[in-house]
């Protein structure tokens, strides 16, 4: 039998490993993009966008922010918004006059939102421990999306604050107290006091029948658990919302969260003013010489919700029209009113 030899045509062994070449090359640029990190969305002035990219994100958390329509300036204050239950971050953010007050004041809005994965009502998991602590789930997710957003925008970190609704406003709450010296300020509408709770029964017991038998130690304690070695360091100041026919959250429970600041700030018990600014609206305040420090509005025919006042965002699910615009009003608490704050004219 006679052997036949096929010859290779000339240069075809360089052909052959130009081709190996670019299906390596093409392999692995596939590998590095199914493991390259997800590059972060840039937001579109004037709207709210979504946004990735911003961290590992372990509570599982979506991440929007809205751009208001004149660019902000480096070292604009930065506001974290969070809802409520049932409700989605752009919708209760317009709806509560929120994104109002980003275009009037030219501030930026981090805006996280509950997905129904880590809780069937969309609810933030402001009563489980593995989602307040420093460091962990839920809060330390929005700690990444408010890292982003300050690089992005050139935040000033003395002018951070944080707002929320209901179960919003109790992870408002908890967040002052696992990040006591990234926030200046914050408010909770229909909210609860840190440490209320820690399960979901817990949860529901302490939102119906607010813990009466507590003291402002044992209040204070519970925020400090948070920060065990922080001392007699600054804690952020306060603004408390609270409806007196709310029938979702007692409203012992604004009280007793009154009651827990003002022990952190070393306040006495007695409110340093208690006035009535509008018919059925109710102001204490708790105030260190001229600064208060913390203040509780009670709106007394309110039920659960976050109050808005006419001409400013719009009646929708859990956001009522009650006479008095917490949006603004609590804005002014924080000093970000243009007539407050010259920066912002």
């Amino acid at each position: 039998m006679r052997l036949i030899r096929f010859r290779r045509p000339p240069g075809a062994a360089a052909a052959l490993r130009r081709m190996s070449r670019a299906t390596m090359g093409a392999t692995m640029g596939l590998m590095r993009a199914a493991w390259a990190p997800t590059p972060p969305t840039m937001p579109t002035p004037g709207r709210t966008s979504a946004i990735t990219g911003f961290g590992s994100n372990p509570g599982g958390l979506r991440m929007f922010v809205h751009v208001p329509r004149r660019a902000p300036a480096r070292g604009t204050p930065l506001i974290v918004v969070l809802h409520g239950c049932g409700q989605d971050a752009a919708s209760f953010a317009a709806d509560a006059g929120w994104i109002a007050m980003s275009e009037a004041l030219g501030v930026p809005l981090l805006l996280p939102e509950q997905v129904r994965e880590n809780n069937r009502h969309r609810c933030f998991n402001w009563f489980r421990p593995q989602d307040v602590a420093r460091g962990q789930g839920e809060a330390m997710s929005i700690r990444q999306g408010l890292r982003w957003a300050m690089r992005h925008f050139g935040t000033d970190k003395r002018r951070v604050f944080v707002v929320g609704l209901s179960a919003g406003g109790a992870m408002a709450a908890a967040l002052l107290a696992a990040y006591p010296a990234v926030f200046a300020a914050g408010a909770v509408v229909a909210g609860m006091p840190v440490g209320s709770a820690v399960t979901p029964g817990g949860a529901l017991l302490r939102m119906r029948h607010a813990n009466r038998f507590t003291t402002r130690a044992g209040l204070a304690a519970s925020v400090r658990a948070f920060n065990p070695a922080r001392g007699t360091a600054r804690w952020p100041r306060l603004s408390i919302w609270q409806g007196g026919r709310d029938r979702t959250v007692h409203p012992d429970n604004a009280a007793l969260l009154a009651m827990q600041w003002g022990a952190l700030h070393g306040l006495v018990e007695e409110p340093s003013q208690d006035t009535e600014p509008a018919p059925g609206a109710r102001l204490r305040q708790w105030s260190r010489g001229a600064t208060a420090l913390v203040e509780l509005w009670t709106l007394e025919e309110m039920a659960h919700g976050f109050p808005i006042g006419e001409g400013e965002g719009r009646a929708a699910r859990w956001v009522l029209a009650a006479g008095t615009p917490a949006a603004r009003r609590i804005c002014d608490f924080w000093g970000l009113s243009p007539a407050a704050d010259s920066r912002l004219r």
